[in-house]
């Protein structure tokens, strides 16, 4: 049946849309020199701009996925890119502590309101091939993180602040595509969602071994965001501050550094579906762990490569811990899906403020030399239930 097939018409506007929606956002810690500069902010003040940003985002992100699961609301979509415009628009104009918490925090609650509705969507459209529609939804927000730091460099360093402005109008162009997406979903999506539930197994797991397998997955994700919080929020500072590169060469490596991410996120998706999702977290997560452990003793020569390497790996594991976790909880989509970006979203933040307090305290460089073992916590993969075995 045609209408069962994978709609990558739908996939690829919610992919741009969370492209246009990360650049927005990621042009918060791409402007962070500028900010500590300007305003004379600690390493602590930066982190607590990004915790603010983050809990808005993490916090209210199960809740809306829980409450999309029993009253769908499509229009949430093209609704919630008005804060983004919001928080763009006030941090253009913030020349104050305060005003930048408050932009930030604006900043959250439309990611907050985008990500599970937008990941309910690529379920919606994904036709069977879950994993593929999660990381085309996902690469399109890694390609926004990594287009940030290019559009700092080759705008808001030059023209300052005040030009954030003209990346809030971007909003307004998210806001009318999602406004046709909506549309699908409103009038295919969600019987396309409610077909796709009864069809699909939920891998007769006991209970308890279903809630064992959401909390190793969300020890995964505390593990891998905290390390990227550790290179989105600070690498270009360690490059500063070790090699003595200039700020437009630091967000260049922090680029090439997202743009490795987006790749990796490509991967991820594709590859959990054809040799299954558990292999493919095992290698991401405790694949990355002999280059993080490598990086703090290297020059900036090989700097560059391992951290893209770095960033290849570890982005693989979030398309399939997604819809592992999808799995483990069939019919709970959109919370599921909020817990997972909310979470992330959360231990970025709050792993920014810790590793801000501890830069301010140590150095920049024992950051890294700490943060080198967390990968090692994908060990725990070992202990995720063989879901794929138990359907085969």
């Amino acid at each position: 049946m045609a209408d069962s097939g994978t709609v990558f018409g739908v996939i690829v506007a919610i992919s741009f849309c969370h492209m246009l929606n990360d650049m927005m956002q990621s042009l918060l810690p791409a402007i962070y020199p500028g900010l500590k500069t300007d305003l004379h902010l600690t390493f602590g003040q930066i982190g607590l701009v990004t915790l603010a940003y983050q809990i808005t985002a993490s916090i209210l992100q199960p809740l809306v996925g829980l409450y999309a699961d029993k009253r769908p609301t499509p229009m949430a979509l093209p609704g919630g890119t008005l804060f983004s415009l919001a928080g763009l628009s006030v941090l253009s104009v913030a020349h104050s502590y305060g005003l930048v918490l408050a932009g930030a925090a604006l900043l959250g609650v439309g990611s907050s309101v985008f990500h599970p509705e937008s990941s309910r969507v690529a379920r919606m459209a994904a036709g069977g091939r879950h994993g593929l529609a999660q990381s085309l939804f996902q690469v399109g927000g890694n390609a926004g993180q990594a287009l940030g730091p290019l559009a700092a460099a080759l705008v808001v360093v030059r023209w300052g602040q005040s030009s954030l402005a003209l990346f809030a109008l971007l909003a307004l162009l998210s806001g009318a595509v999602l406004w046709n997406v909506a549309v699908w979903y409103r009038h295919h999506g969600l019987v396309r969602l409610r077909a796709g539930g009864k069809g699909a197994s939920a891998a007769d797991l006991p209970a308890g071994h279903a809630r064992r397998g959401i909390l190793i997955l969300l020890a995964l994700i505390f593990s891998k965001y905290v390390y990227l919080a550790s290179l989105t929020s600070y690498y270009t500072f360690y490059l500063i501050h070790r090699f003595g590169v200039s700020v437009e060469n630091a967000q260049l490596h922090l680029f090439a550094f997202l743009t490795a991410v987006a790749v990796g996120t490509v991967l991820g998706g594709p590859l959990g579906d054809r040799f299954g999702r558990k292999y493919v977290i095992w290698f991401s997560i405790l694949g990355a762990l002999p280059f993080t452990l490598v990086l703090p003793h290297v020059g900036l020569f090989w700097t560059g490569p391992l951290t893209v390497a770095i960033g290849l790996i570890l982005a693989s594991a979030f398309p399939a811990i997604v819809v592992f976790a999808q799995e483990l909880v069939p019919g709970k989509v959109g919370m599921i899906s909020g817990l997972f970006f909310g979470f992330s979203f959360g231990m970025g933040g709050l792993g920014a403020a810790v590793l801000g307090w501890m830069a301010d305290r140590t150095g920049i460089e024992a950051v890294y030399q700490l943060c080198a073992f967390l990968p090692a916590i994908g060990l725990l993969t070992a202990f995720l239930p063989n879901i794929e075995r138990r359907r085969a």
